[in-house]
């Protein structure tokens, strides 16, 4: 219930939606039950059994009573017969009221259905966005220990699921209990026995609901992670579709995938069949209460007990029998509602999920980098182990730094340290002696330009990724950074120049192309402090001389921080600093590293760079 009310928090407020939707549902029940009313009249004028009771010769006074509107129908009921002496014309007057009242019930079903249709889009669009806001706010440690086809299962199935198990079912939780209540209520007016005796049916068939409900559930969880790992499993196949072919692991991925799949169909069985059960369970129950009441009540008819003629014994089937598919509503509903409360719990497993790094409400703001980057008594660990030592060290404004060292020893880790894609565990990395921590992060971020080993571009043109976050940029700047990049001339040469798509991660161009274009996206942000982690370490040599000339024009006038295993990157560094298991073990220059014959010298002699 907990999960549930959070869930219709996210269509508040509900007054937009409640008052108008309970008015819209009230008009077709009422209007559908006026029009099965229409059966005692049309069944006594076609077989002739109209009352000789007194009649309503009189226009009844207005009052917004049961009694009223019977005794104004009543009046025009006999004000036809008696004005064209036939009964046809009573006939044609029932036949005109059922047709009005049809229509009526009909477009208020309909307009409780755009309601509701609008809620559910709201609720749907604000899970999804707050979902996908959380997934950008979330530090690289957070997916680290995430699948991502489990994260997309919660984007995609969960919030899917939501929509049709939760959604639909609190349609029909707020709508068909007023059927059964109005309808109940009729059928105590026509009779009150009857109706009692038919009550006692009612519980038993809500017992069997809950209990099919609850193992429901339990199975719910394991459903939607299975079908997470399918995910998963097919993510990272087409990811890495050129290995498993060379690799001829097809028919290892192949069994890989077949197994989370039976488990997931069989799971999946378990579980539809026993949601289904709820229908056949309730439809058989009532088919036992109908056939019980007709030999309960077509007693009282022959007897002629409890005043039941045979036209209102007929329409009290009918009612009753409107009360049949309501109730078995009911009961799927609530079943169904479990599936998609196992999805919404796991939709705010993630919303809940702590940002290990977050923005100080009173951070300050920050537009330049003036002085110094100081890396004070540093130290990061994943989990328990550490992979960053008590570092320090200065980097000073327009100066080229370049981290060496093995796989492993903490390079990377050292840069992502400063825009703070994670927190560090000890100590303090100042900007101009202001703590990170103390800095607002989209200011922090604004001074950083990344360019990695991966060249990470998205499903879009040219244009847009050189401009990356800033879609109305100035044309002129965009083709001039993609100058400066080398980049411009083989864009040029493209289909639709800087408007063609290049595809899923760009996979339409070649890696140097593509490197290429994530420097001009690094010289158009134009940042003061720039990390280039391994840019070039990916390319073949025509490419490498491409790359390597844009960096060399993105790295002038900027304070750069090169983590690479190529010499020709870094042996014109203002410093190298050589790090080995998460500690800094020797700092220099090239020349003076080679001197000493240390760690350094020991990497370039094993070329580990190039």
């Amino acid at each position: 219930m907990k999960t549930f009310k959070r869930l219709l928090g996210y269509a508040t407020p509900l007054h937009h939606y409640v008052p108008e939707y309970v008015i819209y549902t009230i008009i077709g029940i009422v209007f559908g039950m006026v029009n099965f009313a229409m059966l005692i009249p049309l069944l006594n004028v076609i077989f002739d059994q109209v009352t000789t009771e007194p009649q309503v010769v009189n226009h009844p006074v207005f009052s917004f009573t049961i009694k009223y509107f019977i005794d104004l129908f009543n009046y025009y009921f006999y004000y036809f017969i008696n004005t064209s002496g036939s009964k046809e014309s009573a006939l044609y007057f029932v036949c005109a009221v059922i047709g009005v009242c049809v229509t009526v019930a009909n477009m208020g079903r309909y307009m409780s259905t755009r309601v509701v249709t609008r809620m559910k889009m709201t609720m749907l669009s604000r899970l999804r966005t707050n979902l996908y806001k959380k997934y950008t706010e979330q530090s690289l440690g957070y997916y680290s220990e995430k699948q991502k086809g489990d994260l997309l299962s919660v984007m995609t199935n969960d919030v899917q699921e939501v929509e049709v198990s939760v959604v639909s079912s609190v349609q029909i939780l707020l709508r068909d209990p007023f059927i059964i209540i109005g309808y109940f209520a009729v059928l105590f007016y026509l009779s009150v026995k009857l109706t009692l005796f038919t009550i006692v049916f009612f519980p038993i068939s809500g017992l069997l609901i809950s209990y099919i409900s609850k193992k429901l559930k339990q199975k719910g969880w394991f459903s939607q992670e299975l079908l997470g790992k399918i995910l998963n499993v097919t993510e990272e196949t087409l990811g890495g579709i050129r290995i498993i072919q060379s690799f001829t692991a097809a028919p290892f991925m192949q069994k890989k995938f077949g197994d989370v799949n039976h488990r997931f169909i069989t799971v999946s069985k378990a579980m539809f069949n026993q949601r289904e059960l709820a229908s056949p369970v309730s439809e058989i129950l009532g088919v036992m209460v109908v056939v019980v009441l007709l030999i309960y009540g077509g007693t009282m008819v022959l007897h002629g007990s409890d005043l039941l003629t045979g036209a209102t014994f007929m329409t009290y089937l009918v009612f009753y029998s409107q009360i049949l598919q309501p109730a078995k509503n009911i009961s799927t509903a609530i079943t169904t509602m479990q599936r998609g409360i196992v999805a919404s719990e796991r939709i705010f497993g993630i919303l809940d999920s702590p940002v290990a790094v977050q923005e100080k409400s009173n951070a300050q703001p920050v537009s330049a980098f003036n002085d110094k980057i100081e890396y004070n008594n540093v130290s990061f660990k994943y989990d328990q182990q550490y992979v960053l030592k008590d570092i320090n060290l200065t980097i000073r404004k327009g100066q080229v730094t370049a981290l060496v060292g093995r796989s492993g020893a903490g390079k990377s880790t050292m840069a992502d340290v400063l825009p703070r894609f994670y927190d560090v565990n000890e100590g303090e990395i100042r900007i101009d002696g202001t703590d990170v921590r103390d800095l607002r992060l989209n200011d922090l971020r604004a001074l950083i330009g990344v360019v990695s080993q991966e060249a990470v571009l998205f499903n879009d043109t040219v244009f847009n990724n050189i401009a990356f976050g800033h879609p109305e940029a100035d044309r002129e700047a965009v083709i001039r950074a993609a100058k400066i990049a080398n980049a411009h001339e083989f864009i040029e040469q493209l289909e639709n120049g800087y408007e063609t798509s290049i595809g899923d991660r760009g996979l339409k161009l070649s890696g140097g192309q593509r490197q290429r274009l994530t420097i001009a996206r690094a010289i158009f942000k134009n940042p003061p402090i720039l990390i280039l982690d391994e840019a070039t370490s990916a390319l073949d040599t025509e490419s490498e001389k491409l790359v390597q000339s844009a960096l060399d024009k993105l790295m002038q006038n900027r304070t750069t921080i090169v983590i690479a295993h190529r010499l020709s990157t870094i042996q014109h560094a203002n410093e190298i600093v050589v790090m080995d298991q998460g500690e800094i073990k020797e700092r220099g220059t090239h020349d003076d590293l080679l001197s000493r014959e240390g760690i350094y010298h020991k990497l370039v002699e094993m070329q580990e760079f190039k």
